[in-house]
């Protein structure tokens, strides 16, 4: 069976007159003796009927409600079930790209150290003297160490040598201050590696830039948000009680009705809702659903509430007692007022945020008596054959 709720056109917090008002103006239009020509009236008459049928039906009405809403839950459980997916198969195509990265910037570092090693290897044979790669890599980078660590040759001192304790320093010659070929040689080497590695720590940086592996881990992700429901009462909301909710897996999160509160309101519980590996929590999303209340029904943040009315009450008027959400209350009927009659409280609705509330809507309902009366038959009789006595 389709939603009844669209079948009629009709919201899903409608009263019962709505529904009743709605199923009379669709079956008139689709009655099958009015639309002899079309094949499909009665199929559509027929179903206008079922529908109807769910929704005048409490019991009926909220059974459909239920399942409805645990469809919905379905439906929002398998979406996260996708988003999680979806985050996961992100999460591995990020990992194997910074992998790759990471594996791309050994490769250039290698490259570029021994790039440098040959050269240096170079110039130290041209100098003529050999050495092992190994020492030669050694030195060539101890000397960069050494220069970039301010110098470690110092006044009145050789290179990589102490004074015995003991000793007095004398100035060196003019000759000592200039430095060996060795050390022209190391230092040549130095520059060479130094010219390499500024490149190389260019591209390195282009390389994060790109892959996006700064030096800053990202913020995690944030998973989805957990939908679920609340149901509350009409007294929950005027009082701003406190209301708990399952949450599953052993979790319960609390928060008080603030003003505003009406049928479809969500109220977002930041952190506590799905929480996924390597993502940050996500929120939970409550949403307000009403109970069904004996005295009351829920129209934003109007409440309505019917006052049965005898026929020499609403000819003649009268005054009443009706049950308001906050006490007691003494309504005025007027004189000749029918059933498609309304009294309208202001003030003594729900609270709706904004510092002020809705009202209160009395619905006038024409009611005979229980028991038939000949005088009231009689007179009725009369006015119907048009003799007025």
């Amino acid at each position: 069976m389709r939603d009844p709720y669209k079948i009629l056109g009709v919201r899903r917090d409608a009263g019962q007159d709505e529904i009743k008002a709605a199923w009379r103006n669709m079956a008139k239009a689709v009655h099958p003796d009015h639309n002899q020509g079309d094949p499909t009236a009665g199929a559509r008459f027929a179903e206008i009927g079922r529908a109807y049928d769910t929704l005048k039906d409490p019991k009926k009405r909220s059974l459909f409600d239920n399942a409805a809403r645990m469809a919905e839950a379905k439906s929002n459980e398998n979406t996260i079930m996708q988003q999680r997916q979806a985050a996961r198969e992100a999460a591995a195509r990020a990992k194997a790209a910074q992998e790759n990265a990471e594996r791309v910037m050994e490769e250039l570092a290698r490259a570029a150290a021994q790039k440098a090693a040959a050269d240096a290897a170079k110039q130290q044979q041209q100098a003529g003297a050999a050495e092992p790669a190994e020492e030669m890599i050694e030195r060539i980078f101890g000397t960069q160490a050494r220069a970039a660590g301010g110098g470690a040759r110092a006044q009145g001192f050789t290179a990589g040598k102490r004074p015995e304790p003991g000793t007095t320093t004398t100035e060196k010659p003019a000759d000592a201050a200039k430095p060996t070929e060795a050390e022209q040689t190391a230092e040549e080497a130095a520059a060479a590696t130094s010219a390499i590695l500024q490149p190389l720590s260019l591209l390195t940086s282009l390389v994060r830039r790109f892959t996006g592996s700064s030096g800053a881990a990202p913020a995690p992700e944030k998973a989805p948000d957990q939908i679920v429901t609340a149901t509350v009462t009409i007294d929950d909301i005027l009082k701003g009680n406190w209301v708990n909710v399952d949450l599953g897996e052993g979790r319960e999160a609390g928060f008080s009705l603030a003003a505003g509160t009406t049928e479809g309101h969500q109220v977002r519980l930041k952190g506590h809702g799905h929480k996924l590996v390597g993502m940050q929590r996500g929120d939970a999303v409550v949403n307000i659903h009403i109970a069904t209340d004996p005295r009351f029904t829920v129209d934003g943040f109007d409440l309505h509430t019917v006052l049965p009315v005898t026929i020499e009450n609403a000819v003649l008027g009268t005054e009443a007692r009706i049950d308001g959400p906050n006490g007691a209350l003494t309504v005025t009927v007027p004189a000749w007022s029918g059933s498609d009659k309304t009294i309208r409280i202001t003030g003594q609705g729900l609270a709706n945020g904004e510092g002020g509330k809705g009202d209160l809507v009395v619905e006038l309902r024409i009611i005979l008596w229980e028991k038939p009366d000949d005088k009231v038959t009689d007179l009725m009789r009369s006015m119907k054959n048009g003799l007025f006595l």
